[in-house]
């Protein structure tokens, strides 16, 4: 079967590895519904942060936290977007948001099968491809987790088998550059991966006589249609970032990586103990086989430069790019840069397995060919499935676990603090906390975002504090002085110097977090301050 006929693949086939990503989904949101007596929620704070972005965006109130306040906080404004849509719909957007996200996750499995035939690969090592995706846990995890991870995973995917395509067939049109720059709208991320299409697109090679490889010169006028095309889906986004903030870049960015954002180096030389540890953690513990096999992979799919079955470094170069270039920023900022449970990683895992499945095809042209298993040739490759799967079936059962864990820490700190807030304090009310999303989506009162999302000065006045060698919380001291907020709902782990002994601010309440694996600290604690207008409300009934 040639690769470009992957749709007229036997349906069954392609319908079996969809089937096992949309049950695995459901496992996790039935586990989730019994321990939570069918209450659903999400695993972390930026899942809620979508959500308030998004219910402002659909109630004409713009990307903001506080509606009217316009702020470029969100990495992922096309999900945003979609997400807006959800709270146009009958009944709970947390449901609607979890089917999004099952959907494109389902999606993405069915991309990976189509992506490994495009490259070549036997139907049996797409099915395996995309079964392996189906059965990997932080992509079951991302599924129902409200966060931009599935869609993110379904464009680049899509982009990226698009462009093997039209790198085959000169003069095709660039529909995988529109695509790959939308998945730039989901994730920052897909700059890079666009950019390494580019260079893809330029990097073409023929074989000589003795079969060295020679490379073509670059048509560099072809570069030309598909560099507008990229940026007239770009640059909207790009000059609502400048005139709200003054920077093409999102606030969550700078959030997320002070330091290499404020310029505290500017090196560009990778971290090699991040490079040694930090992808290795998390994409081998849940994909052992695939990123073993994926070094065969990377050197199978350059062994075919120049040849009919060359499809170009693509998914090659983006595995290897995208843990350098968090090497740098983690070099730059001296921080490990890889989101909570290493989550700025998940949208490789897909292309992880499918590097990794190329890697196998030798391996799979022996067991097919004149070796001498006799009547144990189908046991022996029922064994060795059964041993490539393993690893990923014991995964899903423990990340279900982990996952329910999670839900239970963001609802034991900050929606047990928002709650508590809500039946006490009136709307007119300031709070400023270090977590958003729960606060924002749940009360109506006015929040100040102590992180730097929403307020990327309360981050600003932090380092320079710290750059004149005072400690960082006196800077958010003096912030607090402007913003003058009524009530503190923060863990005192990240601001330790604020609520140290003699602080102006005094406990009302604390919330203590048990076998917490996901915020910031193990207590939140809401803290009256020396703006507080009034007495508290009553205590509700019991």
């Amino acid at each position: 079967m040639k690769p470009d006929d992957t749709l007229a693949e036997p349906r069954r086939t392609r319908w079996l590895s969809i089937g096992l990503a949309l049950g695995v989904s459901l496992l996790y949101v039935g586990a989730e519904a019994f321990f939570f007596d069918g209450r659903l929620g999400f695993p972390l704070d930026d899942s809620w942060i979508h959500l308030v972005f998004a219910r402002n965006l659909a109630a004409s109130a713009g990307l903001a936290v506080n509606p009217g306040e316009l702020v470029p906080g969100t990495t992922a404004p096309l999900w945003t977007a979609l997400v807006s849509v959800l709270f146009l719909l009958p009944g709970s957007p947390v449901i609607w948001c979890k089917l999004l996200g099952i959907a494109l996750f389902a999606l993405t499995v069915d991309l990976v099968y189509r992506l490994c035939r495009e490259l070549g690969l036997s139907g049996g090592l797409a099915l395996l491809g995309a079964v392996l995706t189906a059965l990997t846990e932080w992509m079951a995890w991302s599924a129902i987790s409200g966060l931009e991870i599935p869609l993110f995973s379904a464009l680049s995917l899509a982009g990226i088998l698009l462009h093997v395509r039209e790198r085959r067939r000169s003069g095709a049109l660039p529909v995988s550059i529109a695509v790959l720059a939308a998945a730039c709208l989901a994730r920052p991320e897909g700059l890079l991966l666009l950019t390494l299409a580019f260079v893809d697109r330029l990097l073409l090679f023929d074989r000589d006589a003795e079969g060295g490889l020679v490379v073509r010169r670059p048509a560099w006028a072809s570069v030309g249609p598909p560099l507008a095309l990229a940026a007239v889906v770009l640059l909207p986004m790009v000059a609502f970032n400048v005139a709200v903030a003054g920077s093409p870049l999102p606030t969550t960015f700078g959030a997320k990586v002070p330091a290499a954002v404020e310029g505290a180096s500017t090196s560009l030389v990778p971290s090699l103990r991040y490079l040694l540890r930090a992808p290795i953690d998390v994409l081998f513990r849940s994909q052992p086989y695939m990123a073993l096999f994926a070094g065969a992979g990377l050197l199978a799919l350059a062994g075919r430069l120049g040849t009919a079955r060359d499809r170009g470094l693509l998914p090659a170069a983006w595995l290897v790019g995208l843990p350098v270039a968090y090497g740098v920023l983690s070099a730059a900022s001296g921080e490990t840069v890889a989101g909570n449970f290493g989550r700025y990683y998940f949208p490789l895992f897909p292309i992880v397995v499918v590097v990794g499945v190329a890697g196998l095809e030798r391996v799979t042209e022996r067991l097919a060919g004149p070796v001498r298993l006799g009547r144990y040739r189908l046991p022996v490759r029922i064994v060795l499935l059964a041993l490539l799967l393993w690893p990923n079936a014991v995964g899903v059962a423990r990340g279900a676990q982990r996952y329910v864990q999670s839900v239970a820490n963001v609802y034991d700190g900050n929606v047990r603090a928002a709650r508590w807030l809500s039946e006490r304090i009136p709307p007119e009310a300031v709070v400023a906390v270090t977590d958003i999303g729960v606060f924002s989506y749940l009360l109506p009162n006015r929040i100040v975002d102590l992180a730097g999302i929403a307020h990327p000065e309360a981050r600003r006045v932090r380092y320079e504090a710290a750059a004149a060698g005072r400690l960082a919380d006196e800077g958010t001291l003096v912030y607090l002085g402007e913003q003058r907020p009524d009530f503190l709902a923060i863990f005192p782990d990240w601001f330790p110097a604020l609520v140290a002994e003699g602080s102006p601010f005094t406990p009302l309440e604390s919330f203590t977090i048990p076998n917490n694996i996901t915020l910031f600290g193990d207590q939140i604690v809401i803290y009256s301050t020396p703006w507080t207008a009034g007495p508290m409300g009553s205590e509700p009934p019991p």
